[in-house]
């Protein structure tokens, strides 16, 4: 039995996984919101109690692979615990509790793994050219694969949580700061190479909610989830109904995380324009990303 961790800067995920036959199955998979990254675009810092709610979150996924006969675990840090200046305060005592390092992942390796895990779950993709674009709280990693290889990769500093502590001041958000929002965006979206047309796979916790959003779930379904397509005109609709609503209002959409209520429109802008600058219609979910791209490694040696 193998664990697989990706702490990110807005939560922290658990998977738990069996090898059998070449192929890995899910025994036990958790998302918790740790918001290891809050403030840290204004301070350069972790918050001390972001760090203490963190490493309870740890505490938790210790116990319970524990619990399961794990033998092998892997956990990655991604831009968050790249840029925090105090970032050992969470690493040092996260190595004790874990009995394993935290690796500090560049955003290069960040978007390998993710490609990696895109690439496992839509084979049939991963034989032509894909784009996957995984949209975490602090930063946003967008890989071009053809023929089955990384053609390049970009890290991006943007993020659900960066962003919206960036611009999203009131509430809800004035007209002028969604404007000032989609302005950054497509000024870190312009340099990008993209192949015009490509299939586009979204990862992590904003395309996942995307799709429970689109789909009215209120209870988390995986399998209703993996593999929906998403057309652009259904992720801009659920950007003007965010932009439109207080935090409050949002906790209440059917099939929104309450937690994610405050961030949710950065991360949905950010789909809603890389589809724009990639000339894609479709946004397709996977609900398979770092910590899948992870145990495929940690699987294969």
């Amino acid at each position: 039995m193998l664990a697989a961790l990706d702490i990110g800067t807005n939560t922290l995920l658990l998977l738990i996984a069996e090898q059998t036959d070449g192929d890995l199955r899910a025994v036990h998979e958790d998302c918790q919101f740790g918001r290891l990254g809050k403030g840290l675009d204004g301070s350069g810092n972790l918050d001390p109690e972001r760090v203490a709610q963190s490493l309870e979150i740890l505490r938790d996924y210790r116990d319970e692979m524990t619990a399961r006969g794990v033998t092998r675990v892997a956990a990655v840090g991604t831009q968050a615990l790249r840029e925090a200046g105090n970032a050992d305060t969470f690493l040092v005592p996260a190595r004790d509790v874990l009995g394993a390092d935290v690796e500090v992942i560049t955003g290069e390796r960040e978007a390998e793994l993710a490609h990696s895990a895109a690439a496992h779950a839509f084979p049939e993709l991963a034989a032509g050219t894909f784009i996957t674009a995984d949209v975490g709280g602090g930063s946003t990693e967008i890989i071009v694969g053809i023929d089955g290889a990384v053609a390049w990769r970009k890290s991006l500093p943007i993020g659900s949580v960066r962003l919206a502590e960036r611009h999203l001041k009131n509430d809800p958000p004035t007209a002028d700061q969604a404007r000032a929002l989609i302005a950054d965006i497509d000024a870190h979206l312009a340099p990008l190479d993209l192949p015009a047309g490509a299939p586009v796979i979204g990862v992590a916790g904003t395309a996942t909610t995307l799709a429970t959003v689109e789909k009215r779930l209120k209870t988390w379904d995986p399998d209703a989830i993996q593999g929906l397509r998403l057309p652009l005109g259904a992720i801009e609709r659920q950007l003007a109904r965010y932009l439109e609503h207080s935090v409050a209002r949002r906790k209440n959409i059917a099939g929104l995380e309450p937690q994610r209520a405050d961030v949710i429109p950065a991360g949905a802008a950010i789909f809603a324009r890389l589809l724009t600058r990639a000339k894609a219609d479709t946004l397709i979910v996977n609900d398979r990303g770092v910590r899948w791209g992870l145990a495929w490694q940690l699987a294969e040696g």
